[in-house]
């Protein structure tokens, strides 16, 4: 099949879990840039969500150690697999970054992260200039984990409608069948008698 194994079950799930926690906060970032109105309450789900995904982006890197992922498929370039990698780790990078800085932000500003009944500690020393600065830190790095994600995103795009070489499918939470993970109909060979 040629590198058309599917991911671990738990990288799957581990994956769409994160892709739905992180376009949650691309959207609820943007709601906090553009609503007044309503900024209190994003900000109450923002910082409690950011939390949640520092903690699965870390359980993400232990599965990844212990879950290898399939080989590559064939109809990726070398360039398109060095771009896949770089991007892939830009990624974990970010989604360990953004919220430790957001948490640093917070602290440098005595500002309380709360996780329920439980406040977590400050990470950063008290000062309006470290504040400053993390805050637009983590504004840059908002706008580059964005963009990473539609980079992605795209690429999916392309490997499925364009080239539809069953990239997608290798991520999908539910198990593919033999048709599935190629794109074409299994031969005689492939079929149980």
């Amino acid at each position: 099949m040629n590198g058309g194994s599917q991911f671990a079950w738990s990288s799957r799930v581990l994956h769409w879990l994160m892709a739905v926690a992180l376009l949650s906060m691309l959207l609820i970032g943007m709601g906090m840039v553009t609503s007044l109105g309503q900024y209190q309450l994003l900000v109450a789900i923002h910082r409690p969500l950011g939390m949640l995904i520092l903690v699965l982006a870390v359980i993400r890197l232990v599965n990844r150690q212990l879950k290898r992922p399939p080989p590559f498929l064939a109809t990726m370039s070398a360039r398109e697999r060095v771009l896949a990698t770089a991007s892939e780790r830009l990624m974990y990078a970010l989604m360990l970054l953004l919220p430790l800085v957001g948490w640093a932000m917070l602290s440098a500003a005595r500002l309380p992260v709360r996780l329920g009944p439980l406040v977590l500690p400050p990470i950063a020393p008290h000062s309006q200039a470290l504040y400053t600065v993390l805050r637009r830190s983590h504004t840059v790095l908002a706008y580059l984990l964005f963009f990473t994600f539609m980079a992605h995103l795209s690429a999916v795009l392309f490997h499925s409608l364009v080239l539809r070489d069953g990239l997608l499918r290798r991520m999908l939470p539910w198990t593919a069948r033999a048709r599935g993970l190629s794109g074409k109909e299994p031969d005689a060979s492939d079929r149980a008698p």
